[in-house]
C-alpha cells in the first residue's frame, strides 16, 4: 500500500474465497463463480478492506486517518450515496489496483446543525486499464439529539403499485456481522446495538450503505434480462435496520435504465438506485 497526497494505491487480487462468502450469505441463488467468471457489478466493494490501525479509528469505529479523508469534528459517519461506472469487467482471480482520492468536502448548516459532504474517489484498475470508476458520497453529523423532533416518515405506495417486479428480503444481525468482517468495517452502528440506540439514535443496528448498494444492483442484475450495467446511482435516504422486512422493487428494464427503490413495510422509501446499461 502507498499514499501519497491524500492518495492510497492498493493492489490485491479477486480471490474465489471472498466471492464466494459474499455469495453464500447474501446472493445464494446466484451460481458458484470460478477463476476466469466475471465479477458481478458492485461486488468489487467487497474488497480492499478499511485497512487503519486500530489507533486511527474514530471513537465510532469509522476510520480517522486512512491517508485520503482528513480529519472532520464531527461525531457521526454515513454512506450518504454514490456514482459508479462500469466500463470494462473484472474477472475472479486478476489482480486489480484501487487508486482512492480525496474528492470535494463541502460544510454545510441544517435543520440539526453543521454537516460536512465528503466525496471519495476509487477507481479499480485491471493491467493499467480502468474498470470501475467510483465516487462515494459520505456525510458527517453532529451528535444525535435524542430531543429533536423526528420526521413524520412520508409512506409512497404508489412505489410498490407501479413496479414491475418486487423482492423480499429481511437482512439479520449474522448477515451485517459478516459484511462487517468480509470489509473489515468497525462502525458500531453495525453492531453495538447500545451504541446504535444510545448514541446514534437508531431504534436498532443500521443496514450497511456499501451492502445496501450492492443488493440493490444484485437485485437490478437479476432483472436485467442480460444487460451489462454501465452505471450506478445510489441515493440513501433513510436507515435501513435489521431484522426489518425489506423490499426492493423496480421497473424499466426494457428501456435504456432501471430504478430499483428500497421501501419498507410501511412504503417508505429508504434508498434508491438507478442503473444504465451499455448498448
Amino acid at each position: 500500500m502507498t499514499s501519497a497526497a491524500a492518495r492510497v494505491v492498493r493492489t490485491e487480487p479477486i480471490t474465489t474465497g471472498t466471492v464466494g462468502a459474499y455469495r453464500g450469505t447474501f446472493a445464494a441463488s446466484d451460481p458458484v463463480l470460478d477463476a476466469g467468471d466475471v465479477l458481478p457489478a458492485g461486488w468489487e466493494g467487497v474488497f480492499f478492506p478499511f485497512a487503519v490501525p486500530l489507533a486511527d479509528l474514530r471513537p465510532d469505529g469509522t476510520p480517522a486517518r486512512d491517508g485520503v479523508v482528513p480529519e472532520i469534528d464531527l461525531p457521526r459517519r454515513m454512506y450518504a450515496g454514490e456514482t459508479t461506472e462500469f466500463l470494462r469487467p473484472i474477472r475472479v482471480g486478476d489482480e486489480v489496483t484501487q487508486t482512492t482520492t480525496l474528492g470535494g468536502v463541502v460544510e454545510k448548516s441544517g435543520s440539526r446543525g453543521r454537516l460536512t459532504f465528503v466525496d471519495i474517489d476509487r477507481e479499480y484498475a485491471v493491467d493499467g486499464e480502468v474498470a470501475v470508476r467510483s465516487v462515494w458520497h459520505d456525510v458527517f453529523l453532529e451528535a444525535a439529539d435524542p430531543d429533536a423532533p423526528q420526521r413524520a416518515p412520508q409512506p409512497q405506495p404508489q412505489v410498490a403499485a407501479e413496479a414491475d417486479w418486487v423482492e423480499e428480503i429481511a437482512l439479520d444481525a449474522r448477515q451485517l456481522f459478516r459484511f462487517s468482517a468480509l470489509t473489515f468495517n468497525t462502525h458500531l452502528i453495525h453492531y453495538d446495538r447500545a451504541w446504535a440506540r444510545d448514541v446514534e439514535g437508531l431504534p436498532d443496528l443500521l443496514v450497511h450503505g456499501p451492502l445496501t448498494r450492492i443488493l440493490l444492483m444484485d437485485a437490478a442484475r437479476r432483472h436485467a434480462h442480460g444487460r451489462v450495467p454501465a452505471r450506478l446511482d445510489v441515493r440513501a435516504i433513510a436507515p435501513i435496520l435489521v431484522d426489518r422486512p425489506l423490499r426492493l422493487v423496480g421497473g424499466g428494464a426494457t428501456g435504456d435504465g432501471l430504478r430499483v427503490t428500497a421501501l419498507d413495510a410501511d412504503d417508505v422509501v429508504l434508498a434508491t438506485a438507478d442503473i444504465a446499461f451499455h448498448h
